[in-house]
């Protein structure tokens, strides 16, 4: 029997992944050979020594050119860099207007390579330099950087909460709750789900990392995402926060409110303890709410229903 493939199966062919070396030939043979080109940066992770690199890496890369309509109005000359599977340019859509100055190019390329190539005028360089500091110099035509930067993670390093802070995030944490419960109770899934996930979720994710930072040492990096901080709490804490992923029920919604709750409770307060800042009374009268209309709808949510 004849297997069909999709169409994304003929487009996606395994080929043999190109290296940094070669990456950075053809990325710089470019921007040597062509004198719009004057500066060339390296961004983001390939940036960072406490990164260990892999090959899904992006090459965050920035040429600062004399003329950028002359880029912009063609992409041919992006063809250099090999053949995309896709390609986006974020200043150029309309659903989702650009966020960042300049003119990027997300490419994804057949052999796996991901680059994101963004142009800038000069006239923003020294401005730039105050952005991020993952940059390297790559390449300088015209000397105009008298003191190349040394990339540091720094600006990413979790930081020790005020006490102010350490409270705004209790509250956006508690004040939140009741939305989940109401979406919940009124069987809008969808809604509680947002909720849980845009808010209650990212000020549990804030806590826990401030946990760590209070009892390890504050000045290491949770990653973006906090995609890091398994390295940083015990097993067992690991294994309650992946639990309040399972969303695809109100009985399931209802016990992740429930271990996310218990975990920000637990959280925070050995953080207060360990910072020395007081810890807010709100917590047990919205514990008080949510376990009200818990045990009000009890039976219609128990289970997968």
């Amino acid at each position: 029997m004849q297997i069909q493939k999709n169409d994304g199966e003929e487009a996606w062919r395994e080929l043999p992944m190109r290296s940094e070396q070669q990456m950075y030939d053809i990325i710089l043979g470019y921007a040597e050979s062509e004198e719009r080109i004057r500066l060339v940066t390296l961004e983001g992770s390939r940036t960072n020594r406490n990164i260990p690199p892999d090959e899904f890496q992006d090459y965050d890369i920035t040429f600062f050119v004399t003329d950028m309509d002359s880029f912009t109005a063609d992409d041919g000359w992006l063809g250099v860099f090999g053949k995309r599977l896709i390609l986006q340019k974020p200043e150029d859509m309309e659903l989702f207007p650009p966020e960042e100055r300049g003119y990027s190019y997300l490419m994804l390329f057949e052999d796996g390579v991901k680059m994101d190539l963004t142009l800038l005028p000069l006239e923003l360089l020294e401005e730039y330099f105050t952005w991020d500091k993952l940059v390297k110099l790559l390449l300088d035509k015209d000397g105009r950087v008298q003191e190349p930067p040394v990339p540091t993670d720094m600006d990413y390093r979790l930081r020790c909460p005020t006490a102010r802070m350490f409270d705004d995030c209790c509250n956006e944490f508690w004040n939140t709750v009741p939305y989940v419960v109401k979406g919940l109770c009124r069987r809008e899934i969808l809604f509680a789900i947002d909720h849980l996930n845009e808010v209650v979720r990212k000020e549990l994710l804030r806590m826990i990392s401030w946990m760590a930072g209070a009892e390890q040492g504050f000045g290491f990096s949770p990653g973006k995402n906090y995609k890091f901080l398994e390295q940083y709490v015990s097993r067992e804490l690991w294994q309650r926060l992946l639990s309040t992923y399972r969303m695809d029920s109100y009985g399931e919604m209802w016990a992740a409110l429930e271990q996310c709750m218990s975990l920000f409770r637990e959280v925070s307060k050995k953080t207060a303890c360990l910072l020395g800042y007081p810890y807010p009374d709100y917590d047990e009268k919205i514990s008080g709410y949510a376990d009200f209309f818990l045990k009000k709808f009890q039976q219609p949510f128990s289970g997968n229903s």
